[in-house]
């Protein structure tokens, strides 16, 4: 990409359906620059790529003003611009339901006042109602500013329908107010016929209360999706404590700098990231990991900003504050995340695109139909006409697709699932197969020695440990850290060697307590002239069939004892596998190993596939080839060596430590070593579609049943007529139902 190319992200207020994304969208990818755009509806942000050498930011806030609505100038809270929302929502629902009463009293018995009555007084009756309706049309002044603007610029929304609609029955019922003043004659046959006025002042004022009510139930809901993010935000700490030239001094976590010496005591949040310098402890990084265990950590090991330090005093360097840090870069993932869209999408994107329009024109050509063809009366009329532009309002169809998205990859990112988008999360549920690294992702990618046979009757077993440990100790070859590590951990001493000498490719020779030891392969063995029956040899090649690497231990040049040292399997990986299987999807591994221990952790683990001897660069052709196959795959490794990998596979699955996130080559993240959260990365996806399905269905069939009802298709064989607020209640109703479905995904369950 040039450098010129910049990719901001911003928050547009003012929209409040899928026409409006839809309106703001077409409208930024018109600027002359811009590259590309993405309005989301649920997160009311916008993504745009543009050429700073064309187009400026300025240009962006014009041709978002231009289509009716604003740029946010910060993110807001629940104070502010909220806490008036709710304001003229209120102020709406109180003079609406004076209006209502006044309106609908003389029809169901109750007698209101003489003054104005009416029958007795049907001039007051009226100028009441139309006096009670100002505070509402001022307090819904949104939707006529929008609305209105988006007309004369050719993309009508929601927001036309509403101002449309209330717009027409608010001047015909003024007008009729105006006439029972000055036309004598209509006002002599009102009384005269004690008519009830055809007036609507009443549909006007509860469309729009309606209509508030559900955007601040929808609102309210659509905060609860966004939840993630915002208790991640609250994980952050707000000071840390500094050390300069030895005295301790808190800071706001602002004036933290790259470099510092922090410390920090038990109980406190770890601020940034950093390096331990001092002190032991156990830290909880179950807000980065999802992990409860406590993770022990000494001088040289990370510590990750917002975990707790549970019980130890410790300093640390920081490494990363700030933007840099890893809970900032996973809120940075979500918030992405929850942008993008999922291909899912560009359904309802496409329908509103022209919904409106459309309902636009069956609203005109119904009322046109009933008034002169059907010869039906201006009043039934009008009533048509509201009725349609009111019900057809494609919110819900627009909040479908995205809520459930950030829904998802909110749930996810709490069980330490990063879903880098809604296409990602999307593309989960399809996957075939899924193929798996084998180091560090199938096994732990650390060494263990799993097996020591003494062949030797007379030699402690102890003994021997304590010898290969000391004679290993010197060397630097990865195996010898396996054999360390036994020693130490059943509290066996180390000495100290002499006479260390290194085989390369075959193993080393080493002096320890008078002995002359030595340790390795057959190769080695046959060099030093020590022999090895049939018996031991077979012991040895057991070993090696179950992926296990076999050592022969030898002192003064004889055989004493068979080493066997593994990379171990992960406790999940067995489970992962089968729970994979029950869900239909097949299993690979591909390895750079020897095909007899790749076969052999293969079979320990049920895996179908196994390609193994594949070099690192020739992973992705590996990929590529099961694509060819007709299999949709998803691709686990450390997202750092199998990067080609991940990137070659349908969906890409890095398996994460919490602190060096391999997000760029893979398309979900997992932040804890269990390898369960694959199946759990797919269960989610798979509930994900199948909320958003239902979404789709409910907003589709709702508009499909409103729009021939308020057009009176059913009243024509005898059903109802759909009052105008009735239609507005509906139409709050529907978005406030989809987005409650999408709220269900909260409840996910992963497996165990």
């Amino acid at each position: 990409m040039s450098d010129k190319i910049k990719t901001i992200d911003f928050k547009i207020e003012g929209m409040s359906c899928a026409a409006c994304s839809k309106s703001a969208e077409r409208s930024l990818r018109k600027t002359e620059g811009v590259v590309s755009a993405s309005v989301n509806i649920a997160t009311e942000k916008a993504i745009v790529s543009y050429d700073t050498s064309i187009c400026s930011f300025g240009d962006l806030k014009n041709s978002i003003e231009k289509v009716g609505f604003h740029i946010a100038k910060e993110e807001k809270k629940l104070s502010g611009d909220d806490e008036n929302t709710q304001k003229r929502f209120i102020v709406a629902a109180i003079f609406a339901f004076l209006v209502f009463f006044i309106s609908m009293s003389p029809m169901v018995g109750v007698k209101l006042p003489q003054i104005i009555s009416p029958t007795q007084n049907p001039q007051n009756y009226s100028l009441i109602q139309f006096v009670f309706t100002i505070p509402v049309l001022l307090a819904g002044k949104k939707f006529y500013i929008n609305g209105y603007k988006s007309i004369l610029n050719l993309s009508p929304n929601m927001d036309s329908l509403v101002a449309v609609s209330t717009t027409a029955a608010f001047l015909y019922s003024f007008v009729n107010t105006i006439r029972m003043f000055f036309d004598n004659e209509f006002f002599t046959k009102v009384i005269e016929t004690h008519h009830h006025l055809p007036i609507y002042y009443e549909s006007a004022t509860m469309i729009i209360a309606l209509i508030m009510l559900g955007k601040t139930l929808e609102a309210r809901s659509k905060r609860k999706t966004s939840q993630a993010i915002k208790s991640l935000m609250e994980l952050q700490a707000k000071t840390a404590v500094l050390e300069v030239n030895g005295t301790e001094k808190e800071v706001d976590i602002k004036a933290v700098k790259e470099g510092d010496i922090l410390v920090v005591k038990p109980g406190q949040k770890i601020p940034v990231d950093g390096i331990v310098i001092y002190g032991n402890t156990s830290i909880d990084e179950s807000m980065l990991t999802g992990e409860s265990i406590p993770v022990e950590k000494s001088v040289g090991d990370r510590v990750v900003g917002s975990s707790i330090n549970k019980n130890g005093y410790i300093k640390f360097i920081a490494e990363k504050v700030g933007k840099d840090t890893a809970l900032y870069q996973i809120i940075k993932l979500v918030e992405d995340a929850q942008n993008k869209k999922a291909p899912i999408a560009n359904l309802a994107d496409s329908v509103s695109g022209i919904f409106v329009p459309i309902v636009m024109s069956i609203a005109i050509l119904s009322a046109i139909l009933w008034y002169f063809v059907g010869h039906a009366s201006f009043e039934f009329t009008l009533t048509i006409f509201i009725s349609v532009l009111v019900i057809a309002c494609p919110c819900a169809l627009g909040l479908a697709t995205p809520t459930a998205i950030m829904v998802g990859t909110g749930k996810g990112a709490e069980n330490g699932i990063l879903i880098k988008g809604g296409d990602s999360l999307e593309s989960a549920h399809k996957v075939t197969m899924v193929a798996f690294d084998k180091t560090g992702t199938i096994t732990n990618g650390k060494t263990k020695v799993t097996d020591l046979e003494i062949v030797k009757e007379d030699i402690d077993r102890k003994d021997v440990i304590k010898l290969i440990a000391s004679a290993e100790y010197s060397s630097e070859h990865p195996l010898s850290e396996a054999i360390v590590s036994l020693a130490k951990d059943e509290g066996i001493d180390i000495e100290n060697a002499s006479e260390f000498k290194n085989h390369t490719g075959m193993g080393i020779e080493a002096s320890v307590g008078g002995y002359k030891l030595a340790l390795g392969n057959k190769k080695l063995m046959n060099l030093i002239s020590v022999d090895i029956d049939k018996k031991v040899e077979f012991i040895s090649n057991e070993f090696a069939e179950k992926g296990k690497t076999p050592m022969y231990v030898s002192i003064d040049k004889e055989l004493i004892a068979i080493v066997a040292v593994a990379d171990t399997i992960k406790s999940s990986s067995v489970k992962t596998v089968k729970k994979l299987h029950e869900l239909g999807i097949k299993v690979a591994m591909i390895t750079g190993d020897n095909k007899k221990t790749a076969d052999a952790i293969a079979k320990e683990v049920g895996i179908d596939i196994v390609k193994s001897e594949v070099l690192p660069s020739e992973k992705s052709n590996t990929i590529k080839e099961m694509q060819k196959n007709g299999e949709f795959v998803a691709m686990v490794g450390d997202g750092i060596n199998d990067s080609p990998a991940l990137a070659q596979s349908n969906v890409g699955i890095a398996i994460g430590n919490g602190t060096d996130v391999a997000i760029e080559s893979a398309d979900i993240v997992l932040m804890k070593e269990d390898l369960m959260d694959v199946a759990n990365a797919i269960k989610l996806s798979n509930e994900t579609i199948r909320n958003i399905k239902e979404n789709l269905f409910w907003a589709f069939g709702y508009n499909i049943v409103g729009i021939p009802f308020a057009a009176g298709i059913f009243y024509l064989f005898g059903g109802p007529l759909l009052n105008p607020m009735i239609a507005a209640a509906a139409m709050s109703l529907s978005s406030v139902s989809v987005v409650s479905n999408a709220l269900r995904l909260r409840k996910f369950k992963p497996y165990k």
